[in-house]
């Protein structure tokens, strides 16, 4: 698939939030989904939106080759970068490492994907999840925009409507072109990544199965016509699922994760990534890889930017990961009762006004010692 950077810009210049520090050549892509906070906001023309992606200096040259294709194409990747990272916080929760991010720092989840134990990269568990959620985001947000008509070099998949369908419908619609997505995401994310070393690789597997986990849930969604509801003829097309599903299934493989090694084949020169022992399961394309153990969450570490857990809410009650038991690590917690104001009782007022009373109870809480 070509990119085409001659192609007309036709759609008005769109406000976006850059970063516009030229100095931060060891941060990442990740800043594009930042808090505004942090940001210098610009309003993008035709003229100046290329000289924006050059300033990016903590995109990798080919990234910014792709921020300057088109004048949206940022807006995606910034709502693709903010999305992972939302994701990942929803499903990390009530963990130990909560995907925390840091915005006084240019690696925006501190040291957990990048502080060196015994001279290594720490690739971890969470590392895996980061790297696929964030593909997919990236993936998922281009998709979108080509069916919305956002972008300039993409539109509807229209390879669909050549396949035969299996029943009585047809294709039609404007299916979500999930293939033009993953080759973006896997030009944008993957550019910077080195295939000769251990945690590019792994690097790369996971991205992949962070963009194989939306092209497997695209739904098929149909739409009846004919005189009177008769559905006579049924039209169907592919669309993208809730992003939600797609956190929720890589959640389920980074509980199911893979400890690998990287194998030199020196005679075919090839290095791959292989299960840490024969007596485990080889990894497939979806599953998730990790080198390194997880560090200890528990404690602070302000090398690797882990906050730990103490002053963390837990759940009494729970035997899972957010219960007191397993988030405090052992060291036990407080219990407080504070009062707390809510509306309750709303009742719809004719016409046009919704009135609730102010309930007041006392909440208990439990924290980490």
């Amino acid at each position: 698939m070509a990119w085409s950077r001659g192609a007309p810009l036709l759609l008005r210049a769109l406000p976006i939030a850059l970063v516009l520090n030229t100095t931060a050549a060891t941060s990442s892509w990740w800043i594009l989904g930042m808090p505004n906070s942090q940001q210098v906001t610009l309003d993008l023309t035709s003229t100046s939106y290329r000289d924006n992606c050059d300033r990016l200096r903590y995109l990798e040259e080919k990234q910014r080759e792709l921020c300057a294709l088109s004048q949206n194409i940022l807006t995606s990747l910034g709502i693709g970068a903010k999305m992972a990272i939302d994701e990942c916080q929803y499903q990390f929760r009530m963990s130990r490492w909560n995907c925390s991010t840091f915005g006084n720092t240019t690696t925006i989840f501190g040291g957990v994907l990048s502080v060196n134990i015994r001279g290594c990269v720490v690739e971890s568990r969470e590392a895996a999840y980061v790297h696929a959620v964030s593909a997919a985001g990236i993936a998922y947000t281009v998709t979108r925009a080509c069916s919305r008509g956002e972008l300039n070099e993409c539109s509807c998949d229209s390879r669909v409507r050549s396949r035969k369908p299996k029943g009585k419908w047809q294709w039609g619609g404007c299916s979500e072109d999930i293939h033009f997505g993953e080759k973006f995401s896997r030009d944008f994310v993957d550019s910077h990544e080195n295939r000769d070393t251990a945690d590019g690789l792994m690097n790369l597997h996971n991205n992949e199965a962070g963009r194989r986990s939306i092209r497997s849930r695209m739904q098929r969604v149909c739409k009846c016509h004919g005189m009177s509801g008769s559905c006579s003829v049924r039209v169907c097309w592919r669309k993208l699922p809730p992003f939600r599903q797609v956190g929720d299934a890589l959640s389920a493989r980074y509980e199911g994760a893979s400890h690998v090694k990287m194998v030199d084949k020196k005679r075919r020169r090839i290095k791959k990534l292989r299960a840490v022992s024969r007596d485990y399961k080889q990894p497939n394309k979806t599953d998730l890889v990790f080198l390194e153990e997880s560090p200890d969450y528990c404690e602070r570490n302000e090398t690797m930017g882990v906050l730990g857990t103490r002053g963390r809410l837990c759940n009494r009650t729970s035997m899972g990961p957010d219960g007191c038991r397993l988030l405090c690590c052992g060291r036990g917690y407080q219990t407080r009762v504070r009062d707390v104001e809510e509306k309750c009782h709303c009742r719809f007022v004719w016409c046009c006004d919704v009135k609730c009373d102010t309930c007041r109870y006392k909440k208990e809480e439990h924290i980490c010692n």
